[in-house]
C-alpha cells in the first residue's frame, strides 16, 4: 500500500506495519498491536471522529511533536492538529521521546484544557489602580517592552544591577534565561529550588559533586524510594515506567512514606517511619552492611576519600553549638578503652539511652575527631574505624527513632544486601524537604549506593550530569561581575540555591530594594511559606519598583503586579531540555505546534504571536527583543548576544538560535537528519527529540588520555593536576569546579592503583564520605554521614503538638499551574487533613468535620479526612489546593473568592464563596459540580531555612483541635510579626561565611551555583 492511499483500511499489527516499511510502535503488550501512528504518516494521519458516531466521519491530522510543561519531566507530546479546522484536537504521547517513550500521565493530555482555557490571559495588561486592587488596562507589547527596557538600562547605567531580579519556578529549559541575565551582566537569577529540592541536592552534592541522582530503575535488583515516586516524584513518569519494568523483571521495591501513597501499595516492603527518622534507618542498614562485611570492599577502597578522612580526622577538636535551638545529635562516637573515656557534654547520652545503656556501659567513647591516625594510614585501619563509627546505629536504635519494628528494618537491610551493584534509590522532596538538616537523609541514602558500589552501574545510580546533554548555544556571555547578596546572603554559604523564600524579610529589614522584578512560572504568594509577608513586600513600591508577571494564567501573585504579560503554554513556545531519566543522553525540543504545522504547509512564520491565540508570546522571542531594546546601539555591550550572525545588525531569530545548536552542538544529529533529507532543525521540528548516547557507563573509571596530561603534578592524596587546557565539548551541562593547584594547574583526575582516572567532580576527585567542605565551613561535626535530630523530633515538640506534612503532591495536579485544567480539577479539587482514626477519636472529629490547625504564626481551618493511610499521631495536607482571588479577574474553575482583612501585622482571610458553574466560551464551565477548592495552608507557615542547604523545612509543629463555633471553612489568620521572629530565630542557627569561611570567600567555589559570578566576586568584602 502506498502512502498516497491513507484512507484505505490499514492493519495496525506489527506484520502489516513493517511490511509497509513504516515504524512500528508497540502497545502495552509489546508484541502485536501498534500504540501510535507510524512517524511516516505524521503529515497526514486519518482517524474516525468518535463524537460523530454512528456517522462515519474522518478527521485528517497533522501530528506535531512538542513536550509537556506540566511538571519537570518534559514528557513528549504529539499535538493532533485538524487539517481542516486548523485547531488542536488532542494531545497524546510522542513515542520518539527517549524519556517518556509515548507514555504520559493525566497532565499531558490535559494540556488541551489549558490552551482552550476561557479564563486565560491573552493580552498584555498594565495595572490601573493600586497593587492588589484588581484594576487593569490593556496595553501594547511595544509600550511594555520600551518601559521595562528603559528601567533596566537605567539601572545598569547607574550601576544598580543588583536591583534587577528574575524569579523563576520551573524553567523548563536548560539555561536560556540565565544566559540572557549574563548578557545583561546581572547576578539576578532567583529560583524556587530552596522550597522544592535543595535538601536532597545538598546531600547528593556532598557525596558525588553533582546534585541529583539518575537511577537506573529498570535494571535494578532492589529499588529503595523515600517518596511517593511512582506517582509524583521528580521525573516521576519516566521513572515510574522504569520502576514497574524493574519490578516486572523481578526487582524488589522498598518504600518509606509516612502516608500510604499509591507508590506504597506497589511496594514489597513498605514502612511508615516517624518523619525525620529516615537517616537513622538508613544508617542502621549501612551498619548492617559494614558489620557483616557485605559492602563492596574494592569499590570503597578505590573510590571513597578514606585517606583524606584519616588524615583530617585528628585536626577536628571540640566545637560547641553556637545555639541550643538546633538539635546536635550528629556527633559520632566510637568505642575505645575504659581508661580513655571522654564525652562532649554528654551530647549523645540520649543515643546510648535508646540502646538501654549508660555512657559508662558503652565501654567508654571518644569523638572520632580525636582519633590519632597512623603515620601511614591504610585501608584496613579505615575499615576498623568504619565499623566502630556506625556500630551504635543498631536496628533497635533506628526502631526507637522511627517507630518501625527492628525486625522489619533487619529484613529490609538483608534485602538491600542482596542487590550488589544493582541497587537503585531515590529521594527528592519528602523528608529532605521537610526537616532541618534534611540533606543528611540523602547523604545517608547515597551511602548505601556507595557501600554497594552501585554508582554509575547497570541498575545503580548515576550522577545526573552524566545522563544529561546541554548543547552549547550560539553565544555564551561571560560570568556576571558582581555578587547579589539578596539571593546569596553570607549567612548561607553552603546553600544549594538562592534563598528566594527569604526575599520579603531581606527587603523589609533593609538589605536593599528591587527596581525591576520578574516572576515567571512562579507564584510566590501562594507557593512559598509566609505568603502574607510576600504581599506586604509586593504592595510596597519602595521595596519593589516594578513587578512584571510573565504568565499564561492568573495566579495569586499576578494580582500584585504592575504588568501581566501573557506567555505561551507548553505547545506555544520553544525550549530545549535534557533530563536524567535513565542511563542515556537525550534532547527534547518543545515548540509552538501551530507554528510548526503552518510551516509544514509552506507558510513563513517569523513571530510566534502570528499563530498563538490573542497576543500570547513565547519567552525566547520576548527576552531577545527586550535585550535588544535595552541596548539598541550596542554601546553597553549587551546587544551582541542577541544579534544575528547571518544578518548582522538585526536581532537573532529563534530559527537561527536553534538551527545553530542543532547543526553545531548535537553530535550525530546533522548526520541523522541528512539521512532523511532534512536539516537538523527540520528533523527536530518533525520528531521533537534526539538520543545522543545510551549506556553512558562509569565515567569516573575512564582513564585520562595523554593529551590532557601536560606538566602534571600529583598531591599526597592522589589528585592529579595538569596545565593542559580542558578539551572543548559541545555539552555544557553544569558541573562543579574543584580547585586546581597553587601553580595554576587544573584538576584533571585522580590516581587510583597507579592509573590516572577521571574520577568524580568533587574536591578530592572521589566520593566524599568525609566532606572537607562541611568541616572547613564550620560544620565539622556533620562531616561524615550522620543522623541529626530534626526541628520536629519528639524531643523538640510540646506535649500537645504533632507534625503536619504539607509537601505531598497529587499525581494529577501541577503545583500552581493546574487551576486551568478542567479534567484534572474534576478529579482532584480539595485538600482535607489526613487524620488517623485513633487521632480523630482523641479530637472528637469525623470525616468532614472542621478542624483548626495552629502553627507558630497563625492557623487555618480545614475539613478532616479520617483514614488509616497515615501514621497515627501525624497529620498531612496536600499543598496543591486552596487557590483564591479577591476580585473577578482570575481562574474560576479551581479558585475561591475571598476577603483579605489586614490591620498592622495581623492578616486574615475569609472565604466568601467557592467555585461553581459559570458561562464562558467553554460549555463545560456550566457543568462544574463542585464548590470546594481546598485551603491555602502555606499562608500560615513561617520560613524555616535550613542552616546548611538553605532548604525551607516544610514540616510544621502544629496543634490540631476541633474548630471553634465561630470558625468557618477556609478561615486563615496570620501574625507577620511572629513570622519575622521565627525568621530571626532560624537565622541565628546559621554559621555565616564572614565568621567561618576558611579562605575569605563567600562560598566554596567548587559548588554548583546558577549564573556563577566571576571568581574575584567570591571574595568577602573587607571589613
Amino acid at each position: 500500500m502506498s502512502l498516497d492511499e491513507p484512507n484505505e483500511r490499514m492493519g495496525a499489527n506489527r506484520e502489516d506495519t513493517v511490511a509497509r516499511n513504516e515504524t512500528f510502535y508497540p502497545g502495552p503488550s509489546r508484541i502485536h498491536l501498534a500504540a501510535f501512528p507510524p512517524k511516516e504518516r505524521w503529515d497526514d494521519w486519518t482517524e474516525l471522529d468518535s463524537q460523530a458516531w454512528p456517522r462515519r466521519k474522518e478527521r485528517h491530522y497533522s501530528l506535531v511533536p512538542t513536550t509537556c510543561f506540566n511538571c519537570e519531566s518534559a514528557c513528549g507530546l504529539l499535538a493532533y492538529i485538524d487539517k481542516d479546522t486548523h485547531q488542536i484536537q488532542k494531545f497524546e504521547g510522542n513515542p520518539e521521546n527517549p524519556g517518556s517513550r509515548g507514555r504520559n500521565c493525566a497532565k499531558g493530555p490535559a494540556t488541551l484544557n489549558q490552551i482552550t482555557d476561557p479564563d486565560r490571559i491573552l493580552y498584555p495588561l498594565k495595572r490601573a489602580g493600586k497593587r492588589g486592587e484588581g484594576k487593569w488596562e490593556r496595553v501594547s507589547w511595544d509600550e511594555v517592552l520600551d518601559t521595562i527596557a528603559g528601567r533596566i538600562r537605567k539601572a545598569i547605567v547607574e550601576d544598580r544591577r543588583d536591583e534587577i531580579m528574575y524569579h523563576v519556578g520551573r524553567p523548563g529549559e536548560d539555561g536560556f534565561t540565565e544566559r540572557i541575565l549574563a548578557a545583561w551582566g546581572v547576578d539576578g537569577h532567583n529560583s524556587h529550588t530552596n522550597i522544592c529540592s535543595s535538601g536532597a541536592r545538598e546531600g547528593y552534592q556532598l557525596w558525588m559533586g553533582l546534585d541529583r541522582p539518575s537511577p537506573d530503575h529498570a535494571n535494578a535488583k532492589v529499588i529503595l524510594l523515600i517518596s511517593a515516586h511512582l506517582e509524583s516524584g521528580h521525573y516521576f513518569n519516566p521513572h515510574a515506567q522504569r520502576i514497574i519494568e524493574g519490578k516486572t523483571s523481578g526487582a524488589k521495591l522498598i518504600v518509606f512514606d509516612t502516608r500510604l501513597s499509591n507508590t506504597a501499595t506497589h511496594a514489597d516492603h513498605y514502612i511508615s517511619p516517624y518523619p525525620g527518622s529516615e537517616a537513622a534507618i538508613l544508617l542502621s542498614i549501612a551498619n548492617y552492611l559494614i558489620q557483616n562485611n557485605l559492602y563492596n570492599r574494592e569499590f570503597v577502597r578505590r573510590w571513597w576519600n578514606w585517606e583524606e578522612y584519616l588524615e583530617q580526622g585528628s585536626e577536628f577538636g571540640d566545637q560547641k553549638s553556637e545555639t541550643e535551638e538546633q538539635p546536635r545529635s550528629g556527633e559520632m562516637f566510637i568505642a575505645i578503652g575504659p581508661d580513655q573515656v571522654m564525652f562532649r557534654e554528654q551530647r549523645n547520652a540520649e543515643h546510648f539511652a535508646a540502646l538501654g545503656k549508660t555512657p559508662d556501659e558503652n565501654n567508654g567513647s571518644i569523638n572520632i575527631s580525636r582519633l590519632r591516625r597512623e603515620d601511614n594510614p591504610n585501608f584496613d585501619e579505615f575499615e576498623r574505624i568504619l565499623k566502630q563509627l556506625y556500630s551504635s546505629y543498631t536496628f533497635e536504635f533506628a526502631a526507637q527513632e522511627s517507630g518501625v519494628e527492628a525486625k522489619t528494618l533487619e529484613e529490609i537491610a538483608k534485602l538491600v544486601a542482596t542487590a550488589g551493584t544493582r541497587f537503585s534509590s531515590h529521594n527528592w522532596r519528602s523528608a529532605t524537604s521537610g526537616i532541618s538538616h534534611g540533606w543528611s537523609v540523602a547523604r545517608a541514602l547515597f551511602m548505601l549506593n556507595s557501600l554497594l558500589g552501585a554508582v554509575a552501574t547497570e541498575g545503580g545510580v548515576f550522577p545526573n550530569a552524566w545522563n544529561k546533554f546541554v548543547p552549547k548555544p550560539i553565544y555564551s556571555p561571560p560570568h556576571p561581575k558582581m555578587w547579589n547578596e539578596k539571593t546569596w546572603p553570607r549567612e548561607f554559604p553552603l546553600a544549594m540555591n538562592e534563598m528566594s523564600f527569604l526575599l520579603p524579610h531581606f527587603l523589609k529589614e533593609g538589605r536593599g530594594q528591587l527596581d525591576t522584578y520578574f516572576t515567571r512560572v512562579y507564584n510566590p504568594v501562594w507557593t512559598n511559606p509566609d505568603g502574607f509577608s510576600w504581599i506586604e513586600a509586593l504592595t510596597d513600591e519602595k521595596l519593589i519598583g516594578c513587578h512584571v508577571a510573565l504568565t499564561p494564567v492568573w495566579n495569586e501573585t499576578t494580582y500584585f503586579a504592575d504588568f501581566i504579560l501573557p506567555m505561551g503554554l507548553g505547545p506555544e513556545r520553544h525550549d530545549l531540555h535534557s533530563y536524567e531519566t535513565h542511563d542515556s543522553q537525550w534532547l527534547g525540543f518543545r515548540q509552538p505546534v501551530m507554528r510548526a504545522a503552518r510551516e509544514r504547509d509552506g507558510e513563513n512564520i517569523t513571530d510566534t504571536r502570528e499563530v498563538n491565540p490573542g497576543e500570547v508570546w513565547e519567552e525566547n522571542e520576548f527576552w531577545m527583543e527586550l535585550t535588544w531594546r535595552i541596548d539598541r546601539d550596542g554601546s553597553l555591550g549587551i546587544r551582541q548576544f542577541v544579534e544575528s550572525k547571518k544578518s548582522p545588525g538585526t536581532r537573532l531569530s529563534v530559527d537561527e538560535y536553534y538551527g545553530f545548536i542543532f547543526e553545531n552542538s548535537v553530535p550525530g544529529l546533522p548526520e541523522k537528519a541528512a539521512s532523511e533529507n532534512l536539516s537538523p532543525l527540520e528533523f527536530m521540528r518533525r520528531y521533537g527529540s534526539f538520543e545522543i548516547n545510551r549506556k553512558v557507563g562509569a565515567i569516573y573509571e575512564e582513564t585520562v588520555p595523554g593529551e590532557e596530561l601536560d606538566d602534571i603534578r600529583e598531591d599526597h592524596l592522589g589528585r592529579v593536576f595538569t596545565r593542559a587546557s580542558k578539551p572543548a565539548s559541545p555539552n555544557v551541562v553544569p558541573v562543579p569546579s574543584p580547585d586546581g593547584d597553587a601553580e595554576g594547574r587544573r584538576l584533571v583526575g585522580v590516581k587510583v592503583d597507579g592509573e590516572i582516572k577521571r574520577g568524580f567532580p568533587t574536591p578530592s576527585g572521589k566520593l566524599e564520605f568525609f566532606s572537607r567542605t562541611l568541616a572547613d565551613w564550620g560544620w565539622r561535626e556533620y562531616a561524615i554521614p550522620t543522623y541529626i535530630k530534626s526541628h520536629v523530633h519528639p524531643n523538640n515538640l510540646e506535649p500537645d503538638q504533632t507534625i503536619l506534612i504539607s509537601t505531598f503532591r497529587l499525581p494529577i495536579q501541577i503545583h500552581t499551574r493546574s487551576a486551568n485544567a478542567k479534567w484534572l480539577n474534576e478529579i482532584a479539587h480539595t485538600n482535607p487533613l489526613w487524620l488517623h482514626p485513633s487521632h480523630a477519636v482523641k479530637l472528637g472529629v469525623r470525616t468532614g468535620d472542621l478542624v483548626r490547625v495552629e502553627t507558630e504564626i497563625g492557623y487555618f481551618v480545614v475539613k478532616a479526612w479520617v483514614t488509616e493511610g497515615i501514621k497515627p499521631g501525624i497529620v498531612a495536607c496536600s499543598h496543591h489546593m486552596g487557590r483564591w482571588k479577591t476580585h473577578e479577574s482570575g481562574q474560576k474553575q479551581l479558585t475561591a473568592t475571598v476577603r483579605l482583612d489586614h490591620e498592622g501585622d495581623s492578616w486574615g482571610m475569609m472565604r466568601e464563596r467557592g467555585t461553581g458553574p459559570y458561562e464562558s466560551s467553554d460549555a463545560d464551565s456550566l457543568r462544574i459540580w463542585w464548590s470546594d477548592v481546598g485551603v491555602h495552608q502555606n499562608l500560615t507557615f513561617p520560613v524555616h531555612p535550613d542552616p546548611i542547604s538553605g532548604m525551607h523545612c516544610w514540616h510544621q509543629a502544629v496543634r490540631v483541635r476541633k474548630a471553634e463555633q465561630t470558625d468557618t471553612y477556609g478561615d486563615i489568620h496570620v501574625d507577620t510579626e511572629k513570622s519575622r521572629q521565627v525568621y530571626q530565630k532560624w537565622l541565628r542557627m546559621t554559621r555565616p561565611a564572614d565568621q567561618h569561611s576558611p579562605d575569605g570567600t563567600r562560598r566554596p567555589y567548587w559548588m554548583l551555583r546558577p549564573l556563577k559570578p566571576a571568581r574575584e566576586f567570591y571574595k568577602l568584602p573587607e571589613k
